[in-house]
Formats: structure tokens, C-alpha cells, sequence
């Protein structure tokens, strides 16, 4: 019994039943550990793969993902996954091989200060030095991955530790999360009586509902007191997207109804929300007249951007569970009528802004395909890559759970989408996954094919290709005078033939009225399907608020307002 056979038996303890890596010298202890025991380890393609797989199974369950590699380039082809993991709060144990204890510090072979490098984007880090150092390591790295707001924890093992002798060490147990302390009820008034004022308030629902289990408590929230909802990125799903109060995603691609109510609210009820400039826009001039009520479990995000008149610090499920009773029996007091118009004015718009689906021409509006796809899927487990696509599949697909929603938000990183698609259907095999791509996130890590056809995954992509880095296009045409700078990608590969290579069934659609044909074809493919889908390069994400401007100077296709030289020294694509 060495530290490694140790540390799969301690793995399984913990509830691990699938991890992502791929092996090397410094962490070869362990695979030798792996060699029979009951863990399904998933090979992948590139380390960066296994990082984003593990992230992707986390998002989908709320589980602690598992990735695994090797020491050196292993170790830091995994950074970019655990920052991912870090900004979004997505719970991962990441294991590193490390050069011997004896040869650290030596410029050894393959050595590299992981430890130091991840400081930044882990909550904590452990160095394991000794054998019987190990249990409480693991221990903790699983409990602070957890506990509170979620996120990553890495252990570096150096290789000599791996193979030392544990047969004295007990058998693993593991530790329970840190309980929430519940906040003190002298917020409830202060919360009950900026609501009674309010005559225009909304509600602002972030990614903290989900990472709460928050989600139900919310919906019951927002039909007690029946307020007018807007929901960031990943705060998609929280509520039905066919809710008659939701009105949409607020924000920098956000919809029209969704940003003007926020702009004009005289209360913002901020639930697991961190005020994302991508959200606010011009931060100075995001909701000017709104006092704010502001429930989060991280007391870091509490009055960091935005002053909040009430701040309450706890458990958002148990909190608003509290309020919902409370908050109703207010609403029917003063302000009513005007509560009642504001909501109807808000619902208004919602229909009158609403996203049109008849775009003209033969070609292939992607909204539109989005939109029936999810009509199509309505189960389906999403997973994003980054541009141009990310935003079109949350302004259009209808999701009805954030965690059917797998994107990467705070970071934004191409290549996320298909490793993360592969660790939400090895997390739930029975699940529809979709995977949505761009021409340039997918080659970033379309080596992960190999990974979807050794195992049998039936991950559906849709590939949509314009030929270009379409986000940075789009602002270059809007903010850089149409100097397209390294953006053309016309020299793209045939990617049908890319997928059939990797043994992954390629279809293909370039025109409108074979789009349903293509889909209903897509979702029938036995096993891992790939559908190619040529758009138009001219094609743009809309409505968008220019940088530096407030979320109620939108523009569309058709507006006649020109982004000035100030926009410019301010943009950056989405």
C-alpha cells in the first residue's frame, strides 16, 4: 500500500467516480494505482482537455470534478481550465505530479513551481511533502472545494511521495462542508421596507442561485411577489425562459425589455450576482435611480461595485425562503397600483422587443436555428464555446435550468465547449448534450474528437462557420473603422472531413429551408454527430451596448447611432 494505491482508494471515498487526465513521469505512480481499481479514468487529448472535461461534469452536477496530469507542461496546461473553474465558482480537485522532494528547487526535469503559478486561481493549494501528510491534504482540498462559494483546489504530488509507504495510514474519511451560518433577521426589515417604497422594482438573479441550490426558493420568490426578472449569463434557466416575469438577460447583449427595466427600477433585489461590467455597462450610469437589496453567500461581493442599502450575507436558499412570505404580504400595500402597471409596462416591452426569427434571404440565421434546436431538445444538457455563438444561444435557447447552461462566463475561454460537453455527458449518460461551436474555438480543441469516439459519446455539435473570428470581427466593424485585423479564417479546413477522421458522423446545411431536415437529422445520429452549419460572415450579435455607454443606449441592425473614438479606447469583444 503505497501513497497512490492510497490515494485511489481515498478518491473513491470521497464520491469520485470519474476523472480526466492524461498520464506522464511524474504522476506515473498513480496511473500504476489507477491500473484496476474501480475509477473510470477518461484519456483525454491535451491536458487543457481534462481540465475543462472535469469543469464541465462539476457545472452539470455540482459535483467536485477530478482532473489529473503530469508535472511541467502537464501541470501547466491545465491553468487555463483552473481559472475557468475559479472565476465561475465551479468545485475541482486538480492533481499534479511533481519532480521527487529530493530534486525541487534543482531545475529538474520537467519541473515546474505549479504551486506558485495556480496561487492566483485556486482557493488553496497544497504541497504534499510527506506521506502522512496526505489524509489531511485531501481531506481539506475536497472540503474547501465545496464549502461556501465553490472553486478549485490543487494538490501537487511529487512523485517520491506517490510511491512511500501508507499501510500505516487510516482509511480515508472524508470531511462534510463548512455549514452557512444563516444572516440575522435585522436585515428583513430594512429589506421590507425599501420594497414597500419601491414602486418599480426588479429582480436581478446571478449565478449564485444554482451554486446555492437555490433555484426552486428563487421561483417561488419571484411568483409571490410577482416582480419583473433579469438574469445574467449564467443566471440563465434560474427562471423558465417562457415565464411571463422573466424578461431576459440583462447586459452587454442583453435584451431590450430586460436592460431598459433595469435602467429605470427604483429597487434592484440582486440575487447571486456580482455586478459583471458585462452586466452593468457604464457602471457609473447602470441603474441610477435603483436603491439596492443585495443577498450572496461571498461577503467579498457584498457593496465591492455597487452600494447595497441592505447587504445580506448567508445562504441565498435560506434567505429567500425567509423573505418570500414577507415581501408578498408588503407588495400588496402601497405602491400596488403602480407595482401593477410597472410589471405590465415590463411585460410590454418583453413582447414588443421580443427577438424576430424571419430573417429574409436563403442563407442560415442562426438565431433561428438556436431556437429551434431547442425546440427540438428542450432536456438538453448546452455547452457554449466563446463568441459570437456563446451570445446567440443565450439570447435564444430556452432554458429552464442553469445547469443545462454549461458556459464559460467570467473567463470566457474558446475551447471550453466540447471537453466540457464530454464531462456533462459522462456525467449524466442519459442526457441530450449539445454542444455549440464556433469555426475558431473548435479547432482550439477539436483533438477532444478522439475522446467522444473512444468512449461512444453521443455529444451532438453544431459548428457554426463564418469564416472568421466573428466577435472580434463584429467590433471591429463597429469600433476599429471595419480594420479587420487576423480575423479571416476563409483558409478554414474541411471540418466534416476533420470529423469523419476522428470516426464522428459530419453533416451539413447551408441553406434555411434544410435546417429542420439537418437538426431532426443531428439528434437522431446514433453515437457522436457533427453538424456543420455555413452562415453568413457578415452576421452580427445583436442588440449590443457599446463600451462605455449605459445599458439603455443599445444598439441594433438598424440604429443610426455611430460609436464614437472614446467607444474605441474602450472595447473589448465579449
Amino acid at each position: 500500500m503505497n501513497a497512490a494505491r492510497w490515494l485511489v482508494q481515498a478518491l473513491a471515498a470521497e464520491g469520485v467516480d470519474t476523472l480526466f487526465g492524461y498520464p506522464g513521469g511524474a504522476i506515473m505512480p498513480f496511473y500504476d494505482a489507477l491500473y484496476g481499481s474501480g475509477l473510470k479514468h477518461v484519456l483525454v487529448r491535451h491536458e487543457q482537455g481534462a481540465a475543462f472535461a472535469a469543469n464541465g461534469y462539476a457545472r452539470a452536477s455540482g459535483r467536485v470534478g477530478v482532473c489529473v496530469a503530469t508535472s511541467g507542461p502537464g501541470a501547466s496546461n491545465l491553468v487555463t481550465g483552473i481559472a475557468d473553474a475559479m472565476l465561475d465558482s465551479v468545485p475541482m480537485v486538480v492533481i499534479t505530479g511533481q519532480a521527487p522532494t529530493a530534486l525541487m528547487g534543482t531545475d529538474a526535469f520537467q519541473e515546474l513551481d505549479v504551486f506558485g503559478m495556480t496561487l492566483p486561481i485556486v482557493k488553496h493549494s497544497f504541497l504534499v511533502r510527506r506521506v502522512d501528510d496526505l489524509p489531511r491534504m485531501l481531506a481539506e482540498a475536497f472540503r474547501i472545494a465545496r464549502s461556501g462559494r465553490p472553486g478549485p483546489v490543487l494538490i501537487d504530488l511529487p512523485k517520491d511521495v506517490q510511491v512511500g509507504d501508507a499501510a500505516h495510514l487510516p482509511a480515508h474519511a472524508p470531511l462534510p462542508v463548512d455549514a452557512v451560518a444563516p444572516p440575522t433577521y435585522a436585515w428583513l426589515h430594512a429589506a421590507l421596507a425599501l420594497l414597500s417604497q419601491a414602486s418599480q422594482p426588479v429582480i436581478y438573479g446571478g449565478g449564485g442561485i444554482a451554486l446555492g441550490d437555490a433555484v426552486a426558493a428563487f421561483r417561488t420568490f419571484v411568483d409571490a411577489t410577482q416582480i419583473p426578472t433579469v438574469l445574467t449569463l449564467r443566471g440563465l434557466g434560474a427562471l423558465a425562459a417562457t415565464h411571463p416575469l422573466n424578461l431576459g438577460m440583462l447586459g452587454m447583449h442583453g435584451s431590450r425589455a430586460a436592460n431598459l427595466a433595469v435602467q429605470e427600477a427604483d429597487l434592484l433585489i440582486v440575487v447571486g450576482a456580482r455586478f459583471d461590467d458585462r452586466a452593468t455597462g457604464k457602471l457609473a450610469e447602470f441603474a441610477p435611480n435603483a436603491r439596492v437589496v443585495h443577498l450572496d453567500l461571498d461577503a467579498c461581493e457584498i457593496g465591492k461595485l455597487r452600494h447595497a442599502h441592505v447587504g445580506v450575507c448567508g445562504d441565498i436558499r435560506h434567505t429567500l425562503t425567509t423573505l418570500t412570505l414577507p415581501c408578498a404580504a408588503h407588495l400588496h400595500g402601497r405602491h400596488g397600483a403602480a407595482r401593477r402597471d410597472w410589471r405590465a409596462t415590463c411585460q410590454q416591452r418583453a413582447r414588443e422587443h421580443a427577438a424576430r426569427y424571419d430573417a429574409p434571404g436563403d442563407t442560415v440565421y442562426a438565431p433561428a436555428l438556436l431556437k429551434r434546436l431547442s425546440e427540438l431538445a428542450p432536456a438538453a444538457i448546452v455547452s457554449c464555446d466563446v463568441g459570437q455563438h456563446q451570445m446567440w444561444v443565450a439570447q435564444h435557447w430556452r432554458f429552464d435550468d442553469p445547469r443545462k447552461h454549461l458556459t464559460s462566463g467570467a473567463l470566457g475561454a474558446m475551447g471550453f465547449g466540447l471537453p466540457a460537453a464530454i464531462g456533462a455527458q459522462l456525467q449524466q449518460p442519459g442526457a441530450q448534450v449539445v454542444c455549440v461551436s464556433g469555426d475558431g474555438s473548435f479547432l482550439m480543441n477539436v483533438q477532444e474528437l478522439a475522446t467522444l469516439r473512444r468512449y461512444g459519446l453521443p455529444v451532438k455539435i453544431v459548428l457554426l462557420d463564418n469564416q472568421a473570428l466573428g466577435m472580434v470581427r463584429q467590433w471591429q466593424e463597429l469600433f476599429f473603422d471595419r480594420r479587420y485585423s487576423e480575423v479571416d479564417l476563409s483558409d478554414n479546413p474541411d471540418f466534416g472531413a476533420i470529423a469523419a477522421a476522428f470516426g464522428v458522423q459530419a453533416l451539413h446545411v447551408d441553406r434555411a429551408d434544410a435546417v429542420e431536415d439537418a437538426l431532426r437529422h443531428l439528434l437522431a445520429a446514433p453515437g457522436p454527430a457533427l453538424l456543420h452549419v455555413a452562415i453568413d460572415q457578415a452576421a452580427n450579435v445583436w442588440p449590443l451596448v457599446p463600451p462605455n455607454r449605459n445599458n439603455a443606449e443599445m444598439l441594433d441592425a438598424t440604429s443610426a447611432a455611430t460609436p464614437t473614438a472614446e467607444d474605441s479606447r474602450h472595447a473589448l469583444p465579449a
